[in-house]
């Protein structure tokens, strides 16, 4: 697998997303990743650290670029908790949990790579539906970390690596009737 493909594959999408849905400096926006279904694996099988390496060295820098705060969901053994910095912890009011990733016990690559790599890791239990945007790499089900509202995003990209990526996006909830007019720039 050529990893330096992995990265760049990465960084196109999360660009792609960012511009797409508009975020803004200080949201939140949720990365799930399956280091096994990029190299073509199932779920969970095939846990890849150098898998893991290469989508945080492609997403991290342009979400840092972009002011955006990653929330790096761990896998279902650690009940989808998130690895965010302590200071998108304090921000935001999250609790801090107590656990550290492991790539082939509880956390999966990515959240482990996360917890090792940020400046100041902790885990938060959830992000009360608070991202605004997400990659969802190899299905790992990140809805539950976005708000009420999401809407799916089409990007260029359909893969990263060999696992089929979902982009997500929120809007405002459309209230009103059939009389309502919408503002055409949240839709």
């Amino acid at each position: 697998m050529d990893f330096s493909e992995v990265t760049r594959q990465s960084r196109q999408a999360v660009t792609e997303i960012l511009e797409g849905a508009n975020v803004k400096e200080g949201s939140i926006f949720v990365i799930g990743c399956s280091s096994s279904e990029i190299l073509g694996d199932q779920i969970g099988t095939a846990t890849n650290m150098d898998a893991a390496n290469a989508v945080f060295d492609g997403i991290m820098p342009v979400l840092k670029g972009h002011g955006v705060l990653p929330a790096a969901q761990c896998c279902e053994h650690l009940n989808r908790a998130l690895v965010v910095e302590r200071s998108t912890m304090e921000k935001y009011g999250f609790e801090q949990v107590n656990a550290i990733p492991q790539p082939n016990h509880a956390g999966g690559a990515f959240g482990t790579v996360c917890f090792q790599r940020f400046d100041d890791p902790v885990l938060v239990e959830n992000i009360g539906s608070k991202a605004d945007a997400g990659i969802d790499i190899g299905g790992t089900m990140i809805g539950m970390h976005m708000h009420n509202v999401v809407v799916p995003m089409r990007i260029s990209l359909r893969k990263i690596g060999e696992a089929p990526i979902i982009c997500a996006r929120h809007r405002p909830k459309y209230v009103g009737g059939q009389r309502a007019i919408y503002d055409e720039k949240l839709m």
